[in-house]
């Protein structure tokens, strides 16, 4: 589907949403941004996903809002030189991209990184310190400014007519799980365009962060990640510095802690177990999002490098990435100079890696260090947030 489409659809869908008093779905979207999609055996669904496919095929894009910075004028490092709540990955090579017959076309072919050391946050942004970013400054995130119809219309057919103002609302997606089994292609099932869903309300306007501080902030969009990261005086990863660091100085192992499937033995991180996208066992105690830090640390002492939330890198999105790499050497990557996704060539992407908690071992490995995912960078999720990284130097004061 076309952008011009997906916006036509969009407004439809409100003007049902609006007259009928019901909640909100996404018909037209067919993705499942949990993780990466394989062939599914169980009786649990009535369709599946080809692994030609992504899970984030027609991601959509908050239309309408301008990609406007508010950084030049707020943003300013308050922690100087700091790396408090952060560790070194050392310096060093490996083979960035899937081995394994699980992988997706665009994580192939493998190709050999060199990597400068660089220190990470050992877990990922939360509540609190995206709090103090936002009382700091007075940011606004995407999913909190009213669409913008001048913006909008840019993208219509001429002559198309101005919605009702009460249908140009601030919103965002937040997952609402099904009682009973579902298509699989039809992501409508589970995710809802839902009005005053934002980083403070990230299930809805009835909810809130109490007692949440040390949870993932969520609802953040490429956008807001990179502003948070610029007054924080850090930056976001490069997917090849977040892949190095997921791995923890181990060599073609699958996951941040090995080989095991994620469901043998003791839980190793927050995922989907049973049936999605509607029963969650929580095996592994969590029902949606979990505090960071909840599951052991990887080699390099990061904490929820699989599962949890999706996280932004710096990196733009190109299905033939890799493919460009091949036989070569390559040195401090930093992604493609523009985006291309062939399945929406009118939508740019960037990369988010790591999976989230609806990832499904029956039916995804989103959690796998070489999954990737692409979004539209004005676009905030109930299941995506952030890390970052700074470049080599730094006090632990």
């Amino acid at each position: 589907m076309n952008k011009v489409n997906f916006t036509k659809k969009i407004f439809n869908l409100f003007s049902k949403k609006y007259s009928n008093k019901r909640p909100l779905l996404l018909l037209p979207i067919f993705l499942l941004l949990s993780c990466n999609p394989i062939n599914k055996s169980e009786g649990t669904s009535t369709a599946t996903l080809s692994k030609a496919e992504s899970c984030s095929d027609n991601l959509p894009s908050r239309y309408g809002i301008a990609m406007q910075s508010q950084q030049d004028s707020l943003l300013s490092s308050n922690s100087g030189n700091s790396v408090k709540g952060m560790k070194w990955i050392p310096a060093g090579s490996f083979l960035m991209g899937a081995n394994d017959k699980e992988g997706r076309a665009d994580e192939y072919p493998s190709h050999l990184v060199k990597l400068d050391g660089f220190w990470m946050d050992e877990k990922e942004v939360t509540n609190a310190e995206f709090t103090e970013f936002v009382k700091a400054t007075g940011y606004k995130t995407v999913a909190e400014r009213t669409p913008d119809w001048e913006e909008i219309k840019k993208q219509l057919p001429a002559g198309t007519p101005k919605p009702s103002d009460d249908l140009l609302v601030a919103a965002s997606l937040t997952f609402n799980p099904p009682s009973r089994p579902v298509p699989l292609h039809d992501a409508s099932q589970w995710w809802a365009w839902t009005p005053g869903a934002d980083w403070k309300h990230p299930e809805g306007p009835k909810s809130n962060l109490k007692g949440k501080d040390n949870y993932p902030v969520t609802q953040v969009c490429w956008e807001d990640a990179n502003a948070y990261a610029k007054w924080a005086g850090k930056r976001l990863p490069t997917e090849a510095e977040w892949e190095y660091a997921a791995r923890g100085g181990q060599k073609n192992t699958i996951y941040p802690w090995g080989n095991e499937q994620v469901e043998i033995g003791k839980p190793k991180a927050n995922t989907w177990q049973g049936s999605f996208p509607d029963k969650n066992t929580d095996w592994d105690g969590y029902h949606g999002l979990a505090p960071t830090g909840s599951f052991p640390a990887n080699a390099y002492g990061l904490f929820d490098m699989a599962g949890n939330v999706w996280e932004w890198v710096s990196d733009w999105y190109t299905n033939d990435y890799y493919e460009t790499l091949k036989a070569k050497t390559v040195i401090n990557p930093k992604g493609p100079t523009m985006s291309f996704d062939p399945d929406e060539p009118t939508v740019p992407k960037k990369v988010t890696r790591g999976g989230s908690f609806m990832c499904n071992s029956s039916y995804c490995k989103g959690y796998r260090v070489t999954a990737r995912m692409k979004s539209s960078p004005d676009t905030g999720l109930q299941n995506t947030g952030f890390r970052c990284v700074k470049s080599k130097g730094g006090s632990k004061k």
